[in-house]
């Protein structure tokens, strides 16, 4: 008897394949696929699915890339790994000199890391490891926002929203945070008072203990996809420097011009004294992030006890995600993308508009290349995951969010099946 080769690949995966935010148990449905070109999965099938995520944000450029493909073949003949300590490679250097160029002015120093996780936690054990090389070894806290969200990883776990987020389980072993309600000012409008005492009142009480503020600039991201007035950051800023604490910005969702700027901080024309990028920092082909500091941070955590960082990653500064990177910056800079992103937002607010007629949906916001269904109520996967594949699409929801982040070179009637499928499919979800 012939064995059909998909089913053999499903049944192996439910057997030994453990995907993220799932069980080990099949119930939640998978698709092969075996391909990819521009904005199109290809499945095992012979389907084909618009891509609505980017791949969880990072593929802007779409999939098999020729000037990507080049880009990587080209560094794979001359040199695919190599280890960072005590060692250097141009792919690193440049791609260091390069987000030195398109960052604010004051973020000069570059370490590399492997993910987005990892980045957001150099940035706490750099701002740690500063206030105690300035002999204030006091402040190892960390202020943060409710519904935000950092990663997978423990210290990035504890500053992620502590009730409302996917970490609650682990609440007993996590550093303890200090935290506040997201501001209610949604973006576009001004940041009012009682947005920012909140903030103010914690710093005022606990500044000696709190070592950096972190958080996702203007757009929160896997914490509930909320956007936020530029005018917050401003506020954040002063603060910061009114009570001698670090500011942490996590752009690893919003960097490289998803919002419509290239980073989201320049909404506001404020500078953190870290940053932290990843996602679409290589197009989407090879895992790689970076946090970026000042100069005086870096000067004055090697100038103190141990006198060095104490963090290196194994894969740090990969050559090939090197490579990957530098092509995907220039791929990114040299591109129309304000104009793209102006065309992708125009076409969510009109395409997502008709959800907001069902009695079942919270809210629809769009901001640059993201646009987001808040349901009242969580969808049910098993349900609405093999909805959207019959649709032609591939949207992947989480929770009450209904969202689209997709490739940047995305065309128009591509970008109108998906917010039609949307529709489609969130009219359903108030029929169960």
């Amino acid at each position: 008897m012939t064995v059909d080769p998909i089913s053999q690949l499903l049944a192996l995966d439910r057997a030994h394949v453990w995907h993220p935010y799932s069980a080990m148990n099949g119930e939640q449905p998978v698709y092969p696929v075996v391909s990819a070109e521009g904005v199109r999965l290809k499945l095992a099938d012979g389907r084909e699915l618009i891509d609505g995520m980017s791949s969880w944000w990072c593929a802007i450029h779409g999939y098999n890339h020729p000037v990507m493909n080049a880009a990587l073949i080209s560094q794979l003949d001359a040199m695919a790994h190599v280890m960072f300590g005590g060692l250097t490679h141009p792919p690193a250097v440049k791609l260091a000199k390069r987000l030195v160029e398109l960052t604010p002015a004051p973020l000069q120093s570059v370490f590399f890391s492997d993910s987005g996780s990892v980045a957001v936690e150099v940035a706490m054990k750099m701002a740690i490891q500063y206030w105690h090389a300035r002999g204030r070894s006091g402040k190892q806290h960390f202020l943060a926002l409710r519904g935000g969200y950092h990663g997978d990883t423990f210290g990035a776990m504890s500053v992620c929203d502590p009730v409302t987020g996917m970490h609650g389980l682990f609440s007993e072993v996590l550093a303890q945070q200090f935290f506040v309600d997201s501001p209610s000012c949604r973006f576009g409008d001004p940041c009012e008072h009682n947005d920012i005492a909140p903030l103010s009142e914690q710093l005022d009480t606990h500044a000696g203990q709190i070592a950096a503020i972190i958080l996702e600039p203007v757009v929160q991201g896997a914490g509930g996809m909320r956007f936020y007035s530029a005018d917050y950051l401003r506020h954040v800023r002063e603060l910061c420097d009114r009570f001698d604490v670090l500011l942490i910005f996590d752009e690893i969702a919003t960097g490289f011009g998803r919002t419509g700027k290239l980073f989201a901080c320049e909404h506001a024309g404020v500078t953190p004294d870290m940053m932290c990028v990843g996602k679409a920092l290589t197009g989407g082909y090879l895992s790689l992030a970076a946090t970026l500091t000042t100069v005086q941070v870096s000067e004055t955590l090697s100038g103190g006890d141990p006198g060095l960082f104490m963090h290196g990653p194994t894969f740090m500064a990969n050559p090939l995600a090197c490579a990957a990177g530098l092509a995907s910056i220039d791929l990114l800079v040299t591109s129309p993308w304000q104009e793209r992103i102006t065309g992708i937002e125009q076409t969510l607010r009109a395409g997502l508009e008709p959800c907001r007629e069902f009695a079942w949906v919270k809210d629809v916001r769009v901001l640059g290349a993201i646009g987001v269904v808040e349901l009242a109520a969580p969808v049910d996967m098993q349900v609405v995951q093999p909805q959207f594949v019959e649709a032609g699409v591939w949207v992947r929801p989480f929770g009450k969010l209904v969202y689209l982040m997709p490739p940047y070179i995305i065309g128009q009637s591509d970008l109108q099946q998906l917010t039609a499928a949307v529709v489609e499919v969130v009219s359903a979800c108030g029929q169960s």
